[in-house]
């Protein structure tokens, strides 16, 4: 744009309506400021490659906890250990809950009855790779978030992508006995 010899830098166009505005459109940065219909492409292509990499952390976070499960198993640490009724234990979670008093003491010393402490270092990597997860949802959000269409199909496009790459084997087990845990595209 030129103003009486000025060069204004063009602005970003922030739609809260439904668009298929091309040229001029910044993607959750300012930064990111599409000005062609190139850079429009490799932004879709761009958006396509993190919900694949989206589908694909859901995947590597499932492989993992199979990983630190079995590694868990063969320590023999993987038993679930639980407290027969006629421990000090059992009395005194029996009393909270009849009481009313040690009703979260009772339900913390339940759960942590029935399941397997994890080491710190696949702790760390759990948290890291859910944190991961996390906030790459909540970018994609946003990206579906600018209300253009043609982003919004990338989001969409990515997952679908994703989902078949990486998704190509079922526990039938599980989804037929209600146990699995699919969660789709969620926040979180």
């Amino acid at each position: 744009m030129d103003h009486g010899g000025h060069s204004m830098p063009m602005r970003c166009s922030m739609n809260m309506l439904w668009n298929t505005q091309i040229e001029n459109t910044c993607v959750v940065f300012r930064q990111w400021h599409i000005y062609t219909k190139g850079q429009f492409v490799l932004s879709f292509v761009a958006i396509v490659a993190l919900g694949v990499l989206y589908e694909w952390l859901r995947e590597f976070q499932k492989t993992l906890d199979r990983r630190i499960a079995l590694s868990l198993a063969q320590q023999g640490k993987g038993k679930a250990r639980v407290s027969g009724r006629s421990t000090p234990e059992a009395e005194r979670e029996e009393t909270g809950l009849l009481s009313g008093r040690l009703v979260i003491l009772a339900l913390f010393s339940a759960l942590s009855h029935c399941r397997t402490p994890v080491p710190p270092l696949s702790r760390i990597l759990r948290a890291a790779t859910y944190g991961l997860t996390v906030f790459l949802s909540f970018f994609l959000m946003l990206v579906f978030m600018t209300y253009n269409a043609y982003l919004v199909l990338a989001v969409v496009l990515g997952a679908a992508v994703g989902n078949y790459v990486f998704s190509s084997h079922m526990d039938v087990d599980s989804v037929l006995s209600g146990t699995s845990a699919g969660k789709g595209m969620a926040c979180h």
